[in-house]
């Protein structure tokens, strides 16, 4: 029963490790590219390592796997969101299908504010 669920695990993991390569792959922008690396690859490794962990079963194991799973739980998402945020304030261009931009606040592209340096606390905004 045990390797049943060890190897479901792992055919889970895989299936969205592929579905995260394939986003990577197809996507055409950055910022989509990283939505399906990010979210796709975590849940996919999260899942390999909880096979390790069920297929190995001891005490120290459990306790590295597990502690791995919250590290990239707690850091692949925080990362992409620095990397996409500094893409998008140097102006990366995003995809020209892309409806609704709500970092400018309606529709269409238009160059970062920040990047601009007519955001939050900047000096052109004071004068």
């Amino acid at each position: 029963m045990l390797e049943l669920l060890v190897a479901l695990l792992l055919l889970a993991g895989a299936f969205f490790v592929l579905v995260a390569a394939l986003g990577v792959l197809r996507f055409p922008d950055l910022l989509m590219r990283m939505h399906a690396s990010t979210k796709a690859g975590t849940l996919g490794v999260g899942l390999i390592v909880l096979a390790a962990v069920a297929h190995f079963g001891e005490l120290g194991i459990t306790a590295k796997g597990l502690v791995g799973v919250f590290f990239i739980l707690l850091t692949a998402p925080v990362g992409a969101h620095v990397i996409a945020r500094a893409a998008y304030l140097v102006g990366v261009r995003l995809w020209e299908k892309t409806v609704v931009n709500e970092r400018d606040g309606g529709q269409g592209e238009e160059a970062p504010r920040l990047a601009r340096g007519k955001g939050p606390g900047s000096t052109e905004e004071k004068k």
